[in-house]
Formats: C-alpha cells, structure tokens, sequence
C-alpha cells in the first residue's frame, strides 16, 4: 500500500513513527508550514517533518488545500490510502474521494464523545474516568466518519494532559499498523457512530485556563492537570502579577476562608481555599517573569502569603 500521511504535532509524529518501524510504505507527507516561535522568531518545523526528513521521507507543506491546489501534487503521489492525526486543516473532498482505500483519522477520543479539537485535553480537564482512540473513516463532517477499530485507557488522578497524550499517542500507532492489513483485505467493518451520544471538545481559549476558585476542589483540580504542560492554568496575586500553576493536590481538611484565599505555607507549597469549602495544596508554579519552580520556592521567595487572595479580576 502506498501510504500518504497527513499530520503536524508530537502526536501525529509517534504514529508516523510507528507506520515506518511497521515497515509500512509511507511515500510523503503533508504537514503544517514552519511556524516563528521564540524571541527571535526564528522558524520551526513541525515535528512530523522532522522525523520523515530523517527518514527521507519527502515532505509537502501547502499553505492551502482550498481549489484543488494539491490535486496534481495528490495526483502523482496516487495513495492508497491516506492517513490524516492531528493535521490541522479541513480536508477538501477531492482529497477525502482520491484514495482507493478511503481517509482514515486517529482521533483521540472514545468517539462519538469529544469530537473536535481538544479531545484529550476536556477528557481530563473534565474528570473523565476514561478515554481512548478511535481509527475511523473520513467524511465531510468534524469526526464523524465510521468507526473502525477503537482501545481504551483509564484517565488516574495522577494523570495530567501529557501522560494521557503520550499514552494515546502510542495506542494510535499500534491501532493505525493494525487496521492497515484489514483496508487492504476489505475485512474492515464500518460502524455508525450514534450521532445523539455526541459531544464536542472545542479548542482550548484563554477563559478555560483562569482558575476560578468559586468551583469545587476536584473541578479546579481536574482543570490544571488537563492544562500540563501548556498553555497551564493561571491566576493572579494580590499585585495582579500573572501566576500559572503547574501542580496541585488534594489537601487534608476544609476552610472557612473565601474562595481563592491562601490559608497555609508549607515547607512543600501552600494550599488554597476553593467554593465548596474544601482545600487544593498547589505544588508547582510559573511566576510572571520567572521559570518553573517548585510552590515551596515561591513560598521561601515570600512572593505570597497566607491570607493572600488569588484570583483573575478584582
């Protein structure tokens, strides 16, 4: 089979990885334009294309697809099949009609929950007890294609967005190797996915990383592990300055003290009062204009202090 890959972030590079250790015969692949990151700006590929340039895997990085302006490119190629993980761009229909074997996606998500953007991210930023991956056929819709082949994993308490992330990563290449064989030997059977149990993941904006400490302990809890390792869930100190927070646990005992107060020091961080009269023990922040430190720095630093109220607008 020839094999053309569309993707762009480290989840779409793990499962192009696996393709090619699979020994499958990935002939290009089409990801996102280098992008300006970083103080100087200076450009960055995308991990997918530094991992085929590696290989010697040519690589494709139109600015639009829009108007068949990949159709002769498509053309030459002439894929089987194409496989499309995190791309980041609609495919038109001369893309999703030209292979013989169909488009199929990896999504990260017990499908039909959390279709859209930010699947793995809302699984846990919502508590998710569990979430998967599901290989499914493309269509015009936003994750809406048949499903193919599908695994689970449990979402842990000690789980944050990267863990969960590298885990499906990983699943998704294992499940993109093993439906392969069965597109090629038409053992693949389709299944309807029941459009009235779905829900969408939308991307992730700016609101949904301040930390309103109104809500209980466990939603705020849930919020920052499924904002680690970015953007991060954030908050400000009394002097408005801009904290992000990296870690957090559960804390022993309740409070009395309003929504957002700091109500102890600790020699490992400082806990904080939440709406429904419980306590989160932060452990890791980001400072504006500092780097990553342990809560317990931030604390020895007196950048707080107990009775200090957190919150975004005052």
């Amino acid at each position: 089979m020839r094999i053309l890959f569309m993707g762009t972030p480290d989840f779409a590079q793990i499962c192009l990885q696996s393709l090619v250790e699979a020994g499958q015969q990935v002939v290009a692949v089409v990801t996102q334009p280098d992008k300006p990151k970083g103080r100087g700006y200076h450009m960055i590929p995308p991990p997918v294309k530094v991992f085929a340039q590696e290989r010697g895997i040519p690589v494709y990085q139109p600015q639009t697809l829009r108007d068949g302006a990949f159709a002769d490119t498509l053309s030459a190629l002439d894929p089987d099949v194409i496989i499309v993980v995190a791309y980041g761009k609609i495919l038109p229909s001369y893309i999703l009609d030209y292979p013989r074997l169909g488009c199929i996606n990896a999504h990260g998500s017990l499908l039909p929950k959390y279709r859209g953007a930010a699947p793995i991210q809302r699984a846990v930023m919502e508590g998710a007890s569990e979430t998967g991956i599901t290989i499914m056929y493309m269509d015009t819709g936003i994750d809406t294609g048949d499903m193919l082949l599908w695994d689970k994993t449990p979402i842990t308490e000690e789980d944050t967005f990267e863990t969960v992330h590298d885990r499906l990563a990983a699943m998704a290449g294992k499940l993109l190797v093993q439906v392969l064989p069965l597109l090629e030997t038409g053992q693949a059977v389709p299944v309807r996915q029941d459009d009235t149990q779905a829900t969408y993941a939308s991307k992730i904006e700016k609101a949904d990383c301040v930390l309103d400490f109104s809500r209980d302990a466990n939603a705020i809890l849930w919020q920052i592990r499924g904002l680690f390792p970015y953007p991060l869930a954030m908050t400000r100190t009394p002097d408005g300055k801009l904290l992000k927070v990296l870690s957090a646990k559960p804390a022993q005992g309740t409070s009395s003290a309003a929504a957002g107060t700091v109500t102890d020091l600790t020699d490992e961080g400082f806990y904080v009062a939440c709406g429904d009269g419980q306590k989160i023990w932060i452990t890791g922040v980001l400072p504006e204009g500092k780097s990553k430190m342990r809560a317990a720095d931030f604390v020895r630093g007196r950048r707080i202090q107990a009775g200090d109220r957190l919150a975004w607008t005052r």
